[in-house]
């Protein structure tokens, strides 16, 4: 599934964080396996937002509305952002999802999405 549908959200990226830092973010891992949670986070400024703000930006992320973020939607992380932004690699997929996944669930639920960004 596409991640560049129209989007059916109240609210979207942009109305968290500045269109600026999201420009910023991305060019910062345009390469293929550059990408770095972490890195993203902080220049995309999500590592400053509070912890509801980080809840409605996991909502915006979470593209089935399951309630978790699946290594499927994973990969098309940075697409939520951008809809030209590339897709992550399989390697990049696997280590985002490692670092998040506490439970070892396979999928990112949104208190540790929370406890990723924040860290």
């Amino acid at each position: 599934m596409s991640s560049c549908k129209a989007q059916r959200f109240k609210m979207s990226l942009t109305d968290i964080l500045s269109s600026s830092d999201i420009a910023a973010a991305l060019r910062d891992c345009q390469a293929p396996d550059s990408f770095s949670p972490k890195k993203f986070f902080q220049i995309s400024g999500m590592s400053k937002k509070s912890n509801s703000q980080l809840k409605e930006i996991f909502r915006i992320l979470d593209n089935d509305q399951s309630g978790f973020i699946e290594e499927d939607e994973l990969k098309y992380f940075l697409q939520r952002f951008e809809c030209g932004a590339r897709v992550l690699t399989t390697s990049e997929t696997k280590t985002f999802l490692a670092a998040a996944d506490h439970d070892g669930d396979g999928k990112i639920g949104a208190e540790e999405f929370q406890e990723l960004v924040q860290s």
